[in-house]
This record gives structure tokens, sequence and C-alpha cells, in this order.
């Protein structure tokens, strides 16, 4: 007599069991329900990061546009199942925030700008893969940006990106008016 197998089935998570984990499952990210394990960032990341959040940080300020958000700020951008991303920086314009402010855990909301930098071990089609769920979920400009080769890339849609070079000046379009930011300033050492 033949036993039958059962086929294993995986469980899914949520943005809320993420949430729920002890230090939010350490350095993660939700992708359809699974959890996906980062690393930490390297320095030349990390301090790319800060200044590119700390230039549009004062920015937004300066001209009351809503609010900025540091690394590893998790934002729900498809349910059912469940991601979560947690951009570098990410930008959600005044209007788009409660009166009563951000939700305690996960925002399930598309930033209006998000800004991830490259490090030297990102997998072309994992990134790829980022930027695609960012721009279906509602983001207005995603900004890629390689310390390496010291660009930009630029997507406002998945028909559009333009990359960067050193001597360009990187804007906000209709996300940030009036934003400007000469990228040498950005990868200076």
């Amino acid at each position: 007599m033949q036993t039958m197998v059962k086929p294993q089935t995986k469980t899914l998570l949520t943005a809320v069991d993420l949430y729920q984990m002890p230090n939010h499952g350490g350095r993660s990210e939700l992708v359809k329900g699974e959890v996906t394990l980062m690393s930490p960032a390297g320095t030349q990341h990390g301090k790319i990061a800060l200044r590119l959040g700390a230039i549009i940080w004062n920015y937004v300020e300066a001209h009351n546009l809503g609010e900025v958000y540091a690394a590893e700020t998790g934002f729900t951008i498809e349910e059912d199942p469940d991601t979560v991303r947690a951009p570098d920086v990410s930008f959600v314009a005044r209007e788009r925030i409660p009166p009563e402010g951000e939700p305690p855990g996960f925002w399930a909301i598309a930033p209006d700008l998000v800004a991830e930098v490259l490090s030297p071990f990102d997998v072309a089609s994992k990134v790829q893969q980022k930027i695609t769920e960012y721009l279906q979920a509602g983001v207005r400009l995603v900004w890629l940006v390689d310390p390496e080769t010291q660009t930009v890339t630029v997507y406002e849609s998945l028909a559009h990106g333009r990359i960067l070079l050193p001597d360009d000046t990187l804007t906000g379009g209709e996300v940030l008016p009036g934003f400007s930011l000469p990228l040498h300033q950005l990868f200076r050492r």
C-alpha cells in the first residue's frame, strides 16, 4: 500500500507578525509574507544614506512639506500576502499624513519618495524587484543611489528611469518641488 505524502505549506506572516517579533525580526523586510534577512549596512552605505536623509530632512522641514523617515522604517506596501519594505530614506507628503499622525507599527502606505543606497553585494534582480514593488505600490519617485559609480538612477514610473552622473544635479520634481542636490555633494569623501 502506498502512503500519501501531504505537501508542506508555508505559514505566511503579516506585517503585524513581523512588528511583534523581538526587535521586529532584526534587520529584515517581509516579502509576500516571508521574512527576508538583511545584513547591517557598511560604513559607506550608512554615511551616504544618512547624508541624503539629512539633506532631504532639512529641505522638507524648511518648507513644511511632510515627514522624512530614516533607514529601517517599515512601510506595508502590499497586503495579503503582506510586503513590508524598509527603504534607506523615505518621505511622505504633509497632505497624506492624518491629523492624528502616523499609526503605530508599520504604516500601510506607499511613501511619496524612496531612496535606496546600493551595497557592494546587492543582487541586481532583488534591487529591481524592490523598485518595481515601490512603483506598483504608488511610490511617485524612487532614487537608486550607487556609491561605487557615484550615480543616481531616478525612477518616476516603470517605463521611465534616467541615470544621473557625478556632475549632474538631483532634483525632487513634483514630489519635492524646488529641491536640488549636486551629486558631488552627496558623494564627497
